[in-house]
């Protein structure tokens, strides 16, 4: 038997029986009393929530002390990231099985990404400019709209507590990596205000592996010399209350940087991400609340030959949203409207540039007694493909105590992207919109030990969109994807013990179709990750153990991922009381592998972090 194969399967059982060999040690509650406002566009308590829910707090990210965004995503279940040549590179997010573009990212409620990929860059947002996370795995259209097939992010942007709370870091690690970051937040009577900044440089790997001129894929081209990245980013954000009834509060984020690749057409890019927002709340009484939020995010991308301009391509999205939450028969009422311009310019000329979506929406939360229930229904109206409607239906049932069911079905949609339609040579405008169905079963636990949760979902998307072996977009008729994912956290011998795995079946189900049957690209069938973290008074170790059996990187099955297995260790030293040094060393065995057919990853590397904090 493949030893890999073994290790994983053992990898996998362990993940999912972690709730019982935990039943038997002694240890203290993990509470799950975090608000979260993803999963319904209200404040919920995280065990309150219909949905699975993965949230990531800014003591977690400085713990697990990860080199990036996407490093710190792959703690997610469900998820499978790929990365296309090291820091920096185009990062791909898959969650629940789902293309990398089916997922909606939001800052602070606002919508981001590229409107002519159709995907976001957070390979370009900074871990130091970031507070909390929060992931909802399923779809949500109907609260959302387009995009939201596999799930939501929304990242909410770093802001401290307390009356003045300055803080700083600096790095330096592995490939003339370098890091620093600082800010203070502060707090009156009225109100708070936070500003963050951040920069980060490094001299990067080689992005491609040498063959793939002769071969024809990935960067279609050898070039060992390395490829860096620089990357700087701002953040300003805060809030005022005008009254008991009147209050307010706006954010602006941004970041600009240069990424070097292996390419023949191009081998560089200058990248601008901007996103700003605010909101104004009113709540004349504990009933009801309306909240009125304006916003715009932009991408910004010039490619380049060396020093040679080539093209260039921006992205610009206006966003308005209007919403009210009425208490109602029992329960909460939560309706409004929201309004999406997204406007494209550049070098490259496409037959459409504008358009705009509108979109109507009602969710209705209610309590009966041990049972939950949720619903929600949206119509989207978009100026270039027309209407969608898309709903929801999810319940729970706490029928013993600690222990919770929950079942759900929604629908979902993604709207074709720019680039999908018009982009010259590589296009297909009789593309049709992605429509899903998801049924998703759960069933969790909160004893006293900790935390444990089990789903199960089942998700088919007709007329998914893949591209075929010349690289132009087609509408598949049928797509499958069952799944199970595991989540297990305790307190074991003084060791904090965090769990997860996957087992998913993401494939092609058009019976006759030329790749009936065929694996989605990137997705591996089995995965999990188990963290482990002690503190010893001053002192703290911890270790990372993620596991991922092969796949494929295309549609057609060719081209074959290995799988895997990464080791990250880390420590820290808190050597005063504001004061603490850090040391991670990532890949600590040093294994090559791929999450992109042909692209390099990083060997053994580390980063030597200090930081400061009041």
């Amino acid at each position: 038997m493949n030893p890999h194969r073994r290790g994983l399967g053992c990898a996998i059982v362990a993940a999912l029986s972690c709730v019982s060999l935990a039943a038997v040690a002694a240890g203290q509650a993990t509470t799950l009393d975090q608000i979260v406002v993803t999963a319904t566009r209200t404040a919920q308590t995280v065990d309150a929530t219909l949905a699975p829910v993965t949230v990531i707090t800014r003591a977690e990210i400085e713990l697990l002390q990860p080199s990036s965004l996407q490093d710190l995503l792959n703690d997610t279940p469900g998820m499978a990231i790929s990365n296309n040549g090291g820091p920096g590179k185009v990062t791909g997010l898959y969650l629940r099985g789902t293309n990398a573009n089916q997922v909606l990212v939001l800052v602070d409620g606002i919508r981001i990404g590229s409107a002519t990929a159709g995907t976001t860059p957070i390979q370009d947002i900074p871990v130091d400019q970031i507070e909390r996370i929060e992931i909802v795995r399923g779809p949500f259209s109907s609260l959302y709209g387009s995009e939201a097939i596999g799930g939501v992010i929304q990242i909410f942007l770093r802001h401290a507590p307390g009356t003045f709370t300055p803080n700083a870091s600096a790095g330096f690690g592995s490939y003339s990596h370098w890091t620093a970051s600082g800010g203070f937040s502060a707090a009156g009577d009225k109100g708070w205000v936070s500003v963050q900044g951040s920069a980060e440089r490094t001299n990067g790997i080689p992005a491609c592996r040498i063959g793939a001129a002769e071969l024809f894929v990935a960067c279609f081209a050898d070039s060992p010399a390395r490829d860096g990245f620089s990357n700087h980013g701002l953040t300003m954000n805060g809030a005022w209350k005008f009254n008991d009834q009147w209050s307010t509060d706006g954010f602006a984020f941004g970041t600009r940087g240069l990424n070097h690749y292996a390419g023949t057409y191009s081998n560089a890019d200058r990248y601008t991400t901007q996103v700003f927002g605010g909101q104004l709340h009113y709540q004349p009484n504990q009933d009801v609340k309306v909240s009125l939020r304006v916003g715009q995010s932009a991408d910004f991308d010039s490619d380049y030959l060396g020093a040679q301009y080539l093209d260039t391509f921006n992205t610009r999205r206006t966003l308005g949203s209007l919403q009210a939450d009425i208490a109602a028969a029992g329960g909460l009422l939560t309706t409004g409207f929201d309004w999406q311009r997204d406007r494209i310019a550049g070098s490259t000329l496409y037959n459409v540039d504008l358009r705009t979506n509108r979109g109507l929406f009602a969710q209705w939360l209610r309590d009966f007694g041990t049972q939950s229930l949720q619903a929600s229904v949206r119509r989207d109206d978009n100026s270039q493909f027309g209407g969608a409607t898309t709903g929801s239906l999810a319940w729970g049932w706490n029928f013993a105590t600690n222990l919770r069911l929950t079942a759900s079905y929604g629908t979902a949609f993604r709207a074709p992207t720019f680039n999908d339609l018009y982009y010259p040579g590589f296009s297909n405008p009789g593309l049709m919109p992605e429509r899903s169905r998801n049924f998703d079963m759960g069933l969790r636990g909160t004893p006293g030990w900790g935390y444990w949760s089990i789903n199960v979902y089942r998700n088919a998307i007709r007329q998914m969109i893949a591209l075929d072996a010349f690289y132009v977009p087609e509408n598949i008729d049928r797509v499958r994807i069952t799944g199970v994912e595991g989540v297990a956290g305790m307190k074991l011998a003084g060791w904090d013990v965090r769990a997860t795995a996957t087992l998913l079946d993401a494939r092609d189900d058009a019976p006759g179709g030329r790749y009936d049957g065929n694996q989605l690209p990137r997705r591996p069938r089995r995965s999990a990750r188990f963290d482990a973290d002690h503190g010893f008074g001053k002192f703290s170790i911890g270790a990372s153990w993620q596991v991922n059996s092969h796949a494929y990187d295309d549609i057609t099955n060719r081209n074959r991922l290995g799988g895997y297995a990464l080791v990250n260790l880390r420590a820290g030293w808190q050597f005063a009381r504001d004061w603490k040094l850090q040391l991670a060393l990532n890949n600590a065995f040093d294994k090559d592998y791929e999450t992109a057919y042909y692209y390099n990853q990083p060997g053994r590397n580390f980063m030597l972090t200090l930081r400061w904090s009041r």
